[in-house]
Formats: structure tokens, C-alpha cells, sequence
């Protein structure tokens, strides 16, 4: 039998002790990744594109990363094309995040990534949401929501309302909210989509649709550039901070619809504890540096800082909430 003096004891123990503080303890974020890169699903110069470059200014000038964060364009499905290549192909890539919106969730949630789910990346971070809009002409009789509502309600194919989107998409959904809203049947609304807001817009300056399904951030950006718009609610909890705080929720005129549009990031379903929880360390710091809200600001968006487990609980929670909204539309396949 092997007899241990007082100090070999003392080392075993140690040893030990220093065994299960290392396994009780959280995993630690890792080192920076090599060539971190952004991946945008889509062509430059949309809204996953913004929400890399969002992220690319604000990583370096936090300081949360100290090396050059590319972007990759890789477009096809809303994110769906991004999202199979990351699960199917590049699972344990550290360096790589992937940008995600809410419109990413609804087709999620519609089953429009093909095979995969919810629960097959890891979801790292939000960094910035938008909120749906109603908007009129300036010169519009319609000078409230309830105004508008009434109209609909009294005839539906007087007004007619046009958005961005296919049927099932974020503007579409929208649209179908305020139909339900206002007590139409939302299959007796007149729709027409548009390849975007400013063909939305323009279409609705010529008079040809009532009313537009639109985000505050875009509707703004046209307000500031003189376009003759009124936004007549905001689909939001509560009114929106800045030039907006003006506008009135759907809520405070009495119709529950609200719409966020959330931006943000996540990773492959393979990637280590250790990165994963290296990026959400990063995007904490980005997000609680001062120069981080003027950043945002810039871009249109407002605060929604939520990282690791609480954006995980939260997007896994809006997309059974989109499931249950889709499958009431009768969008989901059976």
C-alpha cells in the first residue's frame, strides 16, 4: 500500500479540487477565431447585409475584436441557403457567424429551410430589431388607424394594401393582422406585393394602393427624404424612442398587432461551448459600448440586446408563436 506524506497529500488534493472547479465551471470563451467572417444570405446591400456591417464596425470599435471581420454573400431563400450550408456543410466553424432576421424565423417556422429546424444552429445574438409600420398618403382621409379600420372593415375591396412581400412573408403577415384586426377575413383582403418599400410607396403616391405594410426604420428614412407619407401606427408594445415617439401604437388606438423585426447572428450546431460563448462575450461588449447606439441609431434600428441563452429561449419562442400565426393563415402544409 502506497503511503502519501502530508505534502503529496496536500498536492493530490489540490489536484483534485482544481479537477472539479474545472468541471463545474461554465465554459469559458475561447481565443478570437482565425479569419472571422460574416455571412450575409444575400446580395449586398440589404438588410443582412447591414446587419453584417452593423456588426463589423461595431465588433472592431468595441475592441471585442481585434481582427478584420469579412462579409460573405451568400444568398437564396430568406437565409434558408445560408442556413443548410452551415448546418450541412461548416457545423464546427468557429470564425463564421451567420446573419439572421424575423423574417428568417417566419419561414423557419413555415418550414421553408427545408429539413432543418429551430434547433439546429446555435442562436448568438440579437443586436438591433425594427417594427412593423401603417402607412397612408399625406393627403390621405385616413388620419388614424381607426380611420382606416373602419374603412376596411366597411368594404374590403376598397382598400387596398401593398407591401414588400409574397404571401407568408413578414409584410404579407402584417397586412393579415390588420385584416384580422379590423374583422375582415383576411382571404377577402386585396394584397399586392412589391419587389420593395419604395416601389410600395411609389405605388401608393399614385393612388393605386391605400394604405402600406412597411418598418418604422424604412418609413422614416422616406419621411426624412420628403416623401408625402403619414405613418398612422406603429406595431409595437409601446410608442418608439426619437423622431418617432409621435406615431402611436396599434395598441393605444385599440387593435393588438405588433410586429418586431429582429436582426442578429448565430452559429453552427457543432461549434465549442467555448466559441460559442466567445462570440456572445463579444457581442455583450460591442453592445454596452457608447458608440455602439449611435451605430444603430444610424442604421435605423432600435435597442434589443439579448445574447446566449435568454436570444435562444426568446427566438425559439417567436418561432412557435409564428408557427401557431402561419398555421391560422392556413400557410403551413400538412
Amino acid at each position: 500500500m502506497q503511503i502519501l506524506t502530508k505534502g503529496r497529500l496536500g498536492a493530490v488534493l489540490g489536484a483534485c479540487a482544481l479537477t472539479f472547479l474545472t468541471l463545474a465551471s461554465p465554459a469559458r470563451a475561447a481565443d478570437e477565431p482565425r479569419r472571422p467572417e460574416c455571412i450575409a444570405p444575400a446580395q449586398p446591400g440589404g438588410g443582412f447585409d447591414l446587419t453584417c456591417r452593423l456588426a463589423t464596425e461595431g465588433l472592431k470599435q468595441s475592441g471585442a475584436l481585434k481582427t478584420p471581420m469579412r462579409v460573405i454573400y451568400m444568398p437564396g431563400g430568406i437565409g434558408a441557403v445560408a442556413y443548410n450550408n452551415i448546418v450541412a456543410q461548416h457545423p464546427d466553424e468557429p470564425g463564421s457567424i451567420v446573419a439572421y432576421s424575423g423574417g428568417s424565423l417566419l419561414n423557419l417556422a413555415q418550414g421553408k429551410f427545408g429539413k432543418y429546424t429551430v434547433n439546429d444552429v446555435r442562436w448568438v445574438s440579437g443586436i438591433g430589431t425594427d417594427y412593423g409600420v401603417a402607412v397612408v398618403r399625406a393627403d390621405s382621409p385616413y388620419k388614424d388607424l381607426k380611420s382606416l379600420m373602419d374603412a376596411f372593415k366597411a368594404d374590403p375591396t376598397k382598400i387596398v394594401l401593398g407591401a414588400g412581400g409574397t404571401v407568408g412573408s413578414q409584410d404579407w403577415m402584417k397586412a393579415a393582422l390588420t385584416a384580422k384586426a379590423a374583422g375582415v377575413d383576411f382571404k377577402k383582403m386585396r394584397f399586392v406585393a412589391f419587389e420593395g418599400g419604395g416601389e410600395a410607396v411609389t405605388a401608393l403616391r399614385g393612388g393605386h394602393i391605400q394604405a402600406y405594410m412597411g418598418d418604422a426604420a424604412e418609413a422614416f428614412t422616406m419621411l426624412e427624404g420628403g416623401a408625402p407619407i403619414r405613418i398612422l401606427a406603429v406595431f409595437n408594445d409601446q410608442r418608439l424612442p426619437g423622431k418617432l415617439a409621435e406615431v402611436p401604437t396599434a395598441k393605444e388606438q385599440g387593435y393588438d398587432i405588433v410586429w418586431p423585426i429582429i436582426r442578429g447572428f448565430y452559429v453552427g450546431p457543432k461549434v465549442s461551448d467555448e466559441y460559442y460563448q466567445f462570440w456572445v462575450s463579444a457581442f455583450d461588449k460591442m453592445m454596452a459600448a457608447p458608440e455602439y447606439a449611435k451605430l444603430r441609431d444610424q442604421q435605423g434600428l432600435f435597442p434589443f440586446n439579448k445574447t446566449g441563452k435568454e436570444l435562444d429561449d426568446y427566438v425559439k419562442q417567436q418561432v412557435k408563436q409564428y408557427a401557431e400565426l402561419a398555421d391560422s393563415f392556413g400557410l403551413i402544409k400538412k
